[in-house]
């Protein structure tokens, strides 16, 4: 129970990594807010958290409209803990990349992360410390065909979690990174088995996480555990295959 008496924002928390990070950080004994766009799946993480004993609410909002994120983050209040989450990923060839669909992926993938630090730091620097963990992905170190949009605006939010980490350092508030590799999700859970095992066979363990193995991570970076760390990226990825 580490985190008694902490207040953590996850979002994108109603499923996948976002729904087991929310859970962790419950059982690390904080007090979770979760995001989301369904209210009848957050009613659902809502009821887990607290039938193990936990505390948490829901909050609804809808990350691609940056006066949304501000309300977002107006309601968490006084948050100790962020876990930027929630985004979005469309693998398309450039030639079938469109403006509207490159606007998404920087808009909920960058633009929120930000939007939200923006506002809740200030709150965690006059508090006297905080933990920010934005969840990015191993495609932004890695090249992987037809990630171009997913990948650029992921890539953007390792570089500010770098900014941040300096920036915000000396005022007690640490920012992290995790890159997850391939995870099981609702949407591998869709994938035919040939095409799970072509993903598996990209890493070295021969096999896709469970979204409880990158919450680990995520936890970890938030907690007091990990207080002499900061702008770091951590690769949550089954280890590299050699090019030989």
């Amino acid at each position: 129970m580490q985190m008694a008496g902490q207040i953590a924002l996850v979002t994108g928390a109603t499923a996948g990594i976002g729904r087991a990070v929310a859970i962790q950080l419950a059982q690390e004994g904080a007090e979770v807010i979760v995001h989301g766009r369904d209210a009848a799946r957050g009613a659902e993480v809502v009821a887990e958290i607290q039938a193990n004993g936990g505390t948490a609410r829901f909050v609804e909002a809808d990350l691609t409209d940056a006066h949304d994120v501000e309300r977002l983050a107006q309601e968490a209040g006084n948050v100790d803990v962020l876990i930027n989450n929630a985004g979005t990923y469309k693998f398309l060839p450039t030639s079938d990349m469109t403006p509207e669909l490159f606007d998404l992926h920087m808009d909920l993938n960058t633009k929120a992360p930000y939007v939200l630090v923006r506002a809740l730091t200030p709150g965690m620097v006059e508090r006297g410390g905080g933990s920010i963990v934005n969840v990015s992905t191993l495609a932004a170190a890695v090249v992987t065909k037809g990630t171009g949009m997913y990948s650029a605006s992921k890539a953007a939010l390792e570089q500010l979690t770098a900014v941040w980490a300096e920036e915000f350092a000396r005022a007690g508030v640490r920012v992290n990174a995790v890159a997850p590799g391939p995870t099981r999700t609702p949407g591998t859970d869709a994938m035919d088995a040939t095409t799970l095992r072509k993903i598996a066979d990209t890493t070295a363990m021969g096999r896709i996480a469970e979204p409880e193995e990158v919450a680990e991570a995520v936890v970890f970076l938030a907690s007091s555990r990990a207080s002499y760390i900061t702008g770091v990226v951590l690769e949550v990825g089954g280890g590299r295959l050699s090019m030989g």
